[in-house]
């Protein structure tokens, strides 16, 4: 009888990293993600990185990227800087509300995908149009969000957000911590 152990444990962990409250390497994307205002979300810590909206909008685009992968789309791939890190030119509400209903819906997505499969064979397969395993990149998707986790979280600390009022962060100007020639 095949199993499908690995499986599970590898959607508990991804339901561990997304949204536990109890997850021993700290705070999940929710909870993280859970005080972050829009006006947050569109603020940089510096010149040259990434808003907390950007890299939102880049991890759902790399969970829609392993549910295409995992439904064997051979074609679909993440090439452009555009599909990658979008730029967005305003966070408004509706914005931000997207943004985080998107990576809720991807994360159900993956997991519903995976509960689709009857064993854990299927890990040891080369991803459609990538030279490494299922097995690679589910772990590459769980560190992936634990990286930008990180991210998000000291972003939040660097502007200030367990500080200042929310009011105050239009006072920090983007070079203010780094100076003009931050790269």
């Amino acid at each position: 009888m095949e199993t499908k152990e690995e499986l599970l444990r590898i959607i508990d962990l991804l339901n561990d990293t997304y949204e536990s409250e109890e997850a021993w390497h700290g705070s999940s994307v929710v909870e993280i993600l859970r005080s972050v205002t829009p006006k947050l979300a569109d603020r940089r810590l510096a010149p040259n990185t990434h808003t907390i909206a950007e890299l939102v909008y880049h991890m759902t685009t790399w969970r829609i990227f392993t549910v295409r992968k995992l439904r064997g789309d051979k074609e679909f791939d993440i090439k452009t800087k555009e599909k990658n890190w979008k730029v967005f030119q305003i966070v408004d509400d509706l914005e931000w509300e997207t943004l985080q209903m998107e990576l809720s819906l991807s994360q159900e997505e993956l997991v519903s995908e995976l509960e689709k499969k009857e064993n854990d064979e299927f890990l040891e397969k080369i991803v459609p149009g990538r030279n490494y395993s299922y097995y690679t990149l589910l772990h590459g998707i769980i560190n992936h969000d634990l990286y930008h986790v990180g991210q998000i979280a000291l972003i939040k600390k660097g502007l200030g957000q367990t500080t200042f009022e929310e009011e105050n962060l239009d006072d920090i100007e983007d070079n203010a911590i780094f100076g003009e020639d931050y790269d």
